[in-house]
């Protein structure tokens, strides 16, 4: 197996599929990417058993057809350390010895057996969709911030994505606070609905430019994205997702309606005085002003702040979770945004004051924190 290949089109490649990588693996086979060369594509992947990755690069020269698993550290660290230029790889079959040769001299190395290397799942009696990467980097992005963490609770760590002929719905929470996304302009053609994991939703994060077309393949257990020289198999987390629609409040009529990035900063600046454990800061409305305060009585630190907004409901105060609020925020692109509340000890909904797109609708919810 010989082939010659650009350092730098193969470092490129090699560092979009790396994220799949773990730092610790029970099997010494999933430290290294697999290269299977095949009527003159390469194609190089990346397992952690969960989550398999492979993209496809053409060499500048190939010949003899193999497959050898080549130590992944080791190939990342040398490659970084070369300026662009061609470089030819030497496989042993029969050895698993890999000679790279480069303008300044020669590298040896000893790769492992391919038959090792973790095969991708077949999909059986699977579904498919084709999305673009638009709306797939913009659902991740909304919704991502706000799985949770708790191993007991494993379905709240990924995103739970509902597909119908009428929309396309991506949920994530962490019980204490919950995003809602949905897409009107694109659409299944049967209904189904899964939970994706966390780390597929980071890898598809970094590598979607948002001008592709995606194709998925899911079924019961397993979804495949395809795009440009792009495949990336995942395992869907297995389980029941809450119902998340009987949390969210279906009255509220104290509507506050505020410049949100004057909300962000009052914030911001308020909650650096506030409650260390709890990072409460409370919110006062009256008319047409919006008072903000934390405290912290451990240290005698304080803080208030006054921002005008309109208003229409009650007077009200309530308490929230200031890095929760602060996380919502920077994930709204408005000028604008709405908080309406019903009572002090119901969740609050934040939700954009306008809409750029009209296919899109997002509803963020955060759960209050009881004001002493």
């Amino acid at each position: 197996m010989n082939f010659i290949i650009s350092s730098s089109t193969l470092l490129k490649n090699l560092q979009r599929i790396s994220g799949v990588l773990n730092s610790s693996n029970s099997l010494p086979i999933l430290d290294n990417f697999l290269f299977e060369l095949e009527n003159g594509a390469l194609t190089i992947s990346a397992s952690d058993l969960e989550n398999t990755m492979k993209t496809v690069v053409n060499p500048d020269e190939s010949r003899e057809d193999g497959r050898i698993a080549i130590p992944a550290k080791l190939l990342l660290d040398t490659l970084k350390n070369f300026s662009d230029q061609p470089l030819s790889f030497t496989i042993d079959a029969g050895t698993f010895g890999i000679e790279i040769s480069s303008d300044y001299g020669k590298y040896k190395l000893v790769g492992q057996n391919a038959d090792d290397f973790p095969k991708s799942p077949e999909l059986e009696n699977s579904e498919a969709i084709e999305l673009s990467g638009e709306i797939i980097a913009s659902a991740i992005d909304k919704t991502l911030f706000a799985t949770g963490n708790d191993d007991l609770r494993p379905v709240m760590s990924g995103v739970f994505c509902q597909f119908s002929a009428e929309k396309l719905i991506f949920v994530a929470t962490d019980a204490h606070k919950l995003v809602r996304y949905g897409r009107s302009d694109s659409s299944a053609s049967k209904p189904s609905d899964f939970i994706l994991p966390k780390k597929p939703l980071n890898l598809l994060k970094q590598n979607l430019s948002g001008a592709e077309q995606v194709s998925i393949i899911y079924n019961e257990t397993t979804v495949r994205f395809s795009f440009d020289t792009i495949e990336l198999t995942c395992r869907l987390i297995d389980g029941k997702y809450p119902n998340y629609e009987a949390v969210i409040p279906v009255e509220n009529p104290n509507v506050l309606t505020v410049d949100r990035l004057s909300f962000l900063n009052s914030i911001k600046r308020v909650s650096i005085f506030s409650n260390k454990t709890t990072h409460q800061v409370k919110l006062k409305v009256a008319g047409s002003e919006l008072a903000l305060s934390a405290e912290d009585l451990d240290f005698s630190n304080e803080a208030k702040e006054r921002l005008t907004c309109n208003y229409n409901g009650d007077d009200m105060e309530i308490g929230f979770n200031s890095k929760f609020l602060l996380e919502m925020l920077n994930h709204i692109n408005t000028q604008e945004v709405i908080l309406e509340m019903s009572e002090p000890n119901k969740a609050g909904i934040l939700l954009p004051s306008s809409n750029d797109n009209e296919n899109e609708d997002i509803l963020m919810l955060v759960m209050p924190v009881m004001i002493r």
